[in-house]
């Protein structure tokens, strides 16, 4: 369980109090007897007031989520104020969505209210987020506010980070020292700031120096190094981060927190969490039942139009790897003439020709085109062919969000720590899909399903799918 640091406390509790202030004070505006004054309004609407304040609590998630407990947008006005637009807009579709499928009024029974409601979030949020509790957060950056960071690794990340955040840092973060297997105890590193121990002595170090975060920032390591190092630091009760350049293709894709400039990624393990998995895995099994009934007669169609474009059965029925490397039967609508011959060894050497390669452009050619049917030009374009897996997360052997499922000789083909995208339950979507698609190598493919992993939320789930619809609408990296 790692620390939260205490500004995020106080940012929660004084943003859930400006979003009840600005519900109670739409619905008062909105009362139907004008007469009607607050202590007598208060009395009579008690249950919508329990609601709201319910709601806003809620609106700290969809406000978690978009970054705005993040320093770099708190201390940024322009972006704060673009992210504060963002999760209001965000909220208030829940709150639409969540008022239809349950229909209920007492949620929402006017559009004016959400209306009005932004009206006045917006510069409430902004005046006391902006140009109050920043300005308060710079001012007890040095005090209670303060956070002590501890670098693992003494290389250039970790140089270039602990001078900046020296130099140029109005957050509040300490740089305590150093962690290195390769540095003698005491050596100096940047200004006067010392190697104080090895990996092992991380504990006390942490102990001692009171840490509140470390930063993995090693250079000259590969993957399988990195994360043994990151997962032997999660043992501990602090957050971690990591700056990296094997793992830039998260900061590029993926918004995140910048300490002085430089993106850091949160790899503190979320994921394990039961109470997550079991949330995610009702969301997975409402939401999928409501879209087999919605797209019911698109599929109607579509098994109409495959069964007369070609020779062969209207599902592609194929084996993929599951959690913890479990097989499962994978469907999609066929959407190409059946195989013949020996074509199919040859989409394998190609796959893995594209797995191990990183300069590789088998990605872009691993599907032979001649052999998609008229059909299944339309349906791969705009990822109708992949309706039936619906049936698989009803199953329970897929998610609607989370990793690809891959085929058994590309997991067979792995590196071990590439097998980490497997300790969850694969997805129909995930941000490989939103993110990358087609414009990433396979081994930046990997690292962006475990930046999923280690951040996996139904809320992060609820973004991603809802970020899938434009891409699919617009058939970017489709083939």
């Amino acid at each position: 369980m790692k620390k939260i640091p205490l500004y995020k406390y106080i940012f929660g509790i004084t943003d859930v109090f400006v979003l009840f202030a600005s519900f109670v004070t739409s619905m008062y505006l909105l009362r139907r007897d004008p007469g009607m004054g607050v202590i007598e309004f208060t009395n009579a609407a008690q249950n919508l007031i329990l609601i709201f304040f319910s709601v806003s609590v809620v609106f700290i998630v969809v406000f978690y989520y978009n970054g705005l407990y993040r320093l770099n947008i708190i201390l940024t006005r322009a972006s704060h104020l673009t992210h504060i637009l963002k999760a209001l807009y965000y909220g208030a579709l829940n709150i639409v969505l969540v008022s239809i499928l349950i229909e209920s009024s007492k949620v929402v029974d006017s559009r004016l209210l959400i209306f009005l409601f932004m009206f006045i979030a917006l510069p409430s949020l902004y005046i006391i987020r902006t140009e109050l509790m920043r300005r308060l957060y710079i001012l007890f950056s040095t005090t209670g506010f303060r956070r002590n960071i501890l670098i693992v690794g003494e290389g250039k990340s970790g140089k270039l980070l602990a001078t900046k955040l020296m130099y140029e840092n109005p957050i509040g973060l300490e740089v305590v020292g150093f962690v290195d297997d390769e540095k003698e105890v005491g050596e100096e590193i940047v200004n006067e700031v010392k190697v104080l121990g090895k990996l092992k002595d991380i504990e006390g170090l942490i102990n001692r120096y009171h840490i509140d975060e470390l930063i993995v920032a090693l250079d000259n390591r590969n993957q399988v190094e990195i994360l043994e190092v990151v997962d032997y630091c999660r043992q501990f009760n602090v957050s971690i981060r990591i700056t990296s350049e094997l793992f830039d293709v998260v900061a590029e894709k993926v918004s995140t927190e910048k300490y002085a400039d430089i993106p850091v990624i949160d790899v503190t393990s979320h994921y394990n969490n039961t109470i997550t998995i079991t949330l995610k895995r009702i969301f997975d099994i409402i939401l999928s039942l409501l879209a087999l009934v919605v797209f019911s007669p698109v599929m109607l169609l579509i098994t109409i139009a495959v069964k007369f474009s070609s020779p062969g059965p209207v599902l592609f029925k194929q084996a993929r790897i599951g959690k913890n490397g479990k097989e499962f039967p994978f469907y999609k609508f066929r959407s190409m003439t059946v195989l013949q011959g020996e074509e199919d060894e040859d989409r394998r050497k190609q796959m893995l020709d594209f797995m191990k390669n990183e300069n590789s452009d088998a990605g872009q050619k691993i599907i032979n085109e001649s052999r998609i049917t008229w059909i299944g030009k339309i349906i791969r374009k705009t990822s109708l062919d992949e309706l039936p897996q619906l049936l698989n997360v009803l199953k329970g052997d897929m998610s609607l969000v989370g990793p690809r499922p891959c085929l058994p000789y590309e997991y067979e083909n792995y590196d071990e720590w590439q097998k980490r995208r497997v300790q969850v339950i694969p997805g129909c979507t995930g941000v490989w899909q939103v993110w990358g698609r087609s414009s990433v190598s396979f081994k930046e493919s990997v690292v962006l399903d475990l930046y999923y992993i280690n951040n996996m939320s139904p809320w992060f789930d609820f973004q991603i799918m809802l970020q899938t619809l434009p891409v699919i609408l617009t058939g970017r990296g489709a083939k």
